[in-house]
């Protein structure tokens, strides 16, 4: 891309309004100098490490700039000293600076111009820069500004008035645009405001149906033929029936009574009463009876799906030990996998069955199988803080060091969430690596300091 060119907009932080800038051309480009990989260090203002660095005035060498976890971006420094430890030091983490440099690097340029303005919000800065809005006659709209955001943004702009305060985060339709540019929004109760553009936000007014719902409370929706992931303060209930699913690995916090309406409903629809997908069905309300009963008719299809998922999975997420019983004397398979990589083991971690996972594995389950997320039965139960499930997968020498696909081991997940009880179980497994890291950079100790634990 060429000086003269408009980039993307500036992100001050994650998950804040992006400031729109102007084209480079013409601008001075400043070398940015300071602390950068390759960068010689020692001890800085804030330093409070005794002699890590092998004492007073000895140097060390920056070997990478990261963020702190997820609370910080590029505010941390990994440092190898001159007696061969390397550690991470806090460069502008929760304001403390650990470092100085003996003479500085360079890390590239940047642009007085595009720097946010100290004690200004981005907002503001946003609007001045911006070239235009899109909006047209018609639009849904939302004001998605603080109060005193607005406030100030509307100075020039049709004036504040403190009633304006009652349509923030309401939507409205654009009945005009200004000859000056700004806009003229419609409420239901026919109130009308006049609005700076920049302090809009369009909306899209769709009714769309729920398909799932992440781990992380994200909510994956269908509009038409496609489907979105949105942050749920993005969106606004509707009443619309909405089908229900069965618990998936993408879903761990799915309850299992979940599981049962979904079968209800499938019950209910049902036209045939022995049909061999109602195993799954009757796997579900734990009828051990009708199971064996079905089993016995259709021996070849003891792990068929229904949903998704077989009856062995479905009755060891729901606790029903007579009919995972009546199912492996039926020789359904153990290791059969739904869409998501999840075997019945991992079904028993997300169902807190600790007696049916003592079962499947003394029946052969693979205590370290893999789904599709890297995510082994261990991973999930500390995750949902099933201590008798983690004990018991333990007990049969579950691999506390395997990692998930953000490369965490169960203990770096335990220590996440502070499950203490999960913690000293984990820690006293005899072949744990504390020194195995995630793809953040970070240790288990690294990890437990981070989160104020002692390990």
């Amino acid at each position: 891309m060429g000086i003269g060119s408009s980039f993307a907009p500036r992100s001050d932080q994650i998950f804040t309004i992006r400031v729109c800038l102007a084209p480079r051309q013409n601008l001075p480009r400043i070398i940015l100098k300071g602390i950068f990989q390759g960068v010689k260090v020692v001890r800085g203002p804030d330093w409070d490490w005794g002699n890590q660095d092998g004492g007073e005035g000895k140097v060390g060498k920056v070997v990478d700039i990261r963020g702190w976890d997820t609370e910080s971006g590029r505010s941390v420094a990994s440092v190898t000293w001159s007696n061969g430890t390397t550690n991470v030091y806090r460069m502008g983490h929760k304001g403390k600076v650990d470092l100085k440099y003996v003479s500085d690097g360079q890390g590239g340029f940047y642009y007085k111009e595009h720097l946010p303005r100290l004690g200004e919000h981005a907002e503001l800065q946003r609007q001045e820069s911006a070239d235009g809005h899109s909006f047209q006659q018609g639009d849904k709209v939302k004001c998605l500004l603080e109060m005193e955001i607005l406030r100030q943004m509307q100075e020039g702009h049709g004036g504040w008035n403190p009633k304006m305060a009652e349509y923030i985060c309401r939507i409205g339709t654009i009945h005009r645009i200004t000859d000056r540019g700004d806009v003229r929004v419609q409420y239901s109760n026919n109130i009308r405001w006049t609005f700076h553009p920049g302090a809009l936000t369009k909306v899209l007014g769709h009714a769309g149906k729920v398909l799932k719902v992440y781990a992380d409370g994200d909510l994956r929706v269908a509009f038409g033929g496609q489907t979105w992931t949105f942050n749920p303060a993005c969106l606004t209930g509707q009443t619309v029936e909405v089908d229900a699913n069965l618990m998936t690995a993408e879903n761990p916090n799915e309850s299992g009574s979940t599981v049962i309406s979904v079968l209800e409903k499938l019950l209910s629809q049902s036209t045939e009463q022995d049909n061999p997908s109602r195993l799954v069905i009757e796997a579900a309300h734990g009828s051990a009876n009708k199971v064996r009963e079905l089993v016995q008719k259709y021996p070849d299809k003891v792990d068929i799906k229904n949903q998704g998922k077989t009856a062995l999975q479905v009755a060891a997420h729901q606790g029903h030990m007579e009919v995972v019983k009546a199912l492996l004397q039926a020789n359904s398979s153990i290791e059969v996998k739904d869409e998501d990589g999840d075997t019945a083991l991992h079904y028993t971690a997300f169902g807190n069955q600790a007696d049916i996972t003592r079962l499947l594995l003394s029946k052969g389950a693979n205590v370290n199988l893999l789904n599709n997320s890297m995510c082994t039965a261990l991973h999930i139960s500390v995750n949902k803080g099933f201590t008798d499930v983690v004990r018991v997968l333990t007990e049969h020498s579950a691999d506390v060091n395997l990692q998930d696909s953000y490369g965490d081991t169960p203990l770096h997940d335990a220590i996440a969430k502070d499950f203490r009880n999960i913690i000293e179980i984990l820690v006293l497994v005899p072949n744990i690596d504390f020194t195995q890291q995630n793809h953040r950079g970070f240790n288990l100790l690294h990890h437990a300091a981070l989160k104020g634990n002692k390990l």
